[in-house]
């Protein structure tokens, strides 16, 4: 017999791979951002020495949000559709069913924050510099 899966489970997954995209903008942007305003360049030179994917992601920051942007509105349907599914009628079941599904949330409006900071670093921060 095959064992059947918790409900909110596909939403716990979904959430985790929102916040990893999510965290790929903080990378593109927010950090060498973050970096300059506290005079780290030098830093910053030698991280993009080491790990110059840092440069293609901010190259191509568009398609990084719009990907995040995506898998946080996939995440976000997710948790909206299972915010009442039904959980074991075992009480002890039950109990760990409501505190994956609230931990689930956390994890996404963690994701959405991420998001939010990373997206004023690479959109607004620019355009209010001028």
């Amino acid at each position: 017999m095959s064992e059947e899966r918790p409900p909110g489970e596909a939403s716990r997954w979904l959430s985790w791979f929102s916040i990893f995209t999510s965290a790929s903008t903080l990378v593109c942007c927010a950090l060498p951002a973050a970096m300059v305003a506290v005079g780290a360049g030098a830093a910053l030179a030698g991280l993009v020495g080491a790990v110059p994917q840092m440069v293609w992601l901010s190259e191509n920051k568009e398609g990084v949000f719009g990907m995040a942007a995506a898998m946080l509105v996939a995440a976000g349907v997710m948790q909206y559709r299972a915010r009442h599914a039904p959980c074991p009628a075992n009480p002890r079941l039950a109990a760990e069913c409501l505190r994956a599904r609230r931990f689930s949330a956390r994890v996404y409006a963690l994701s959405v924050a991420i998001f939010g900071v990373g997206a004023f670093f690479a959109f607004a921060a620019p355009w209010i510099a001028g």
